[in-house]
């Protein structure tokens, strides 16, 4: 069998899979556009009507969703700060022989593993909570006043939650990283003398910049879709406080039944999120190069 026919015959036998994943993610989003412009209200159904372009505009100019858009980027601005600064220093410590190495970095990670909606409700519920809390009882132990996390502070609060799951995700990926660190590299710069801040400022630093850039793709295109961690703790509020752009089209499809509304934030945030994926592969890209 010549070349031209063995690559023939894997592209045949691989035609079906990316036939099938094409179709999986063609078909919701030409739905999702063809909802977009229509006037759909779930309350009157078989009572649709073209619409044009009339559901982006009026999402768009909508004072709520330029409130839930700075939501979105302080939420993913504060996590990608607390997680990649707090990975890094998680890695260093853990990349220190410790008695009990492998529990602790056991530990470390396994929030990664705990699902949203649970964790959620664990800080809620067992943590943040203003009367029975555990930091409602350390603040009434030092004579304070306990903080009613979800009311006073709810944005923060969310970004806590989301950071603490992410946390170790960063951890993981700078810990792995700082591994491959050369020993060579090591030891010449203890030979030189070198102290604790020079030798992490220009050795681990630099060596540590693509799995940073890595975490960062990775992270931002996750937290763009934080969802479940609001809607238990917050339900977007106190009154927008806390609602991003997945909260926002979530209560417009299913809290004011407007699909047509709803299917066009939906495509509002995929061209969104799409602009922040290239910029940030641009970015990713030549980090690499260099």
């Amino acid at each position: 069998m010549s070349t031209r026919e063995t690559r023939a015959v894997g592209r045949l036998l691989v035609a079906p899979s990316v036939i099938l994943l094409f179709l999986w993610m063609i078909v919701p989003l030409a739905l999702t556009i063809y909802f977009s412009l229509l006037r759909y209200d779930l309350l009157n159904p078989g009572m649709e009507t073209f619409a044009g372009l009339d559901n982006y505009y009026w999402f768009l100019t909508d004072p709520a969703f330029s409130t839930a858009l700075a939501n979105t980027l302080m939420l993913v601005g504060a996590v990608l700060v607390i997680t990649v600064v707090g990975g890094t220093l998680f890695a260093l410590l853990l990349d220190q022989p410790v008695f009990g190495q492998k529990v602790l970095r056991l530990m470390v990670i396994a929030p990664f593993f705990v699902m949203p909606t649970v964790s959620a409700l664990v800080w809620k519920n067992l943590l943040m909570h203003p009367v029975s809390g555990l930091f409602a009882w350390i603040a009434n132990s030092l004579g304070l006043t306990p903080v009613d996390w979800f009311a006073e502070v709810p944005l923060l609060s969310v970004i806590l939650i989301v950071a603490w799951q992410w946390l170790p995700f960063a951890t993981l990926i700078l810990l792995t990283a700082l591994q491959s660190l050369d020993e060579e590299q090591k030891e010449a710069a203890e030979m030189d003398g070198a102290g604790a801040i020079p030798f992490f400022f220009y050795i681990v630093l630099p060596h540590l910049a693509r799995p940073i850039t890595v975490v960062i793709l990775i992270e931002t295109i996750f937290l763009l879709t934080v969802f479940a961690e609001i809607f238990v703790t917050t339900g977007g509020g106190p009154g927008l406080q806390t609602t991003n752009i997945a909260f926002l089209v979530y209560a417009q499809a299913l809290l004011q039944y407007d699909v047509g509304g709803a299917s066009a934030g939906g495509i509002v945030a995929v061209v969104l999120a799409n602009i922040v994926a290239f910029f940030l592969v641009r970015i990713i890209g030549k980090n690499l190069e260099a």
